[in-house]
């Protein structure tokens, strides 16, 4: 399990925190209910914050990478898997189809490649 640094984790009910200075996330047990789950100690705060949402959540919250990082590491090996593709199509298949069907795959794979450098 690794924390994401300095990713904002939302606590509910408009509170969020950095997740690099959450040092606990306890439930509450006594007195729970809406808007009172979970005590979040936070790094340099003497009281705890009070979570509206569950511990489970905030927790993955916490580890979990950011939708948009996910997200560009699959595009990077859908780039990458493409370019092993294209390195596999003959002179003749290539004239063809930028000749008939303008499509440059060595254009293509020039640009691949200056995304994945990038």
């Amino acid at each position: 399990m690794k924390l994401q640094s300095s990713v904002l984790v939302h606590l509910g009910y408009g509170k969020y925190v950095r997740s690099d200075r959450v040092t606990a996330i306890v439930p509450i047990e006594e007195e729970r209910g809406p808007g009172r789950r979970t005590f979040v100690h936070v790094e340099g705060e003497s009281d705890p914050l009070v979570a509206s949402r569950a511990e489970d959540s905030i927790v993955r919250d916490l580890v979990q990478e950011p939708h948009e990082v996910t997200q560009s590491r699959q595009q990077q090996e859908i780039l990458q898997d493409l370019l092993v593709d294209l390195a596999n199509v003959n002179p003749t298949v290539r004239r063809i189809t930028r000749d008939e069907g303008s499509l440059d795959i060595d254009r293509l794979e020039r640009r691949i490649r200056q995304v994945l450098e990038a």
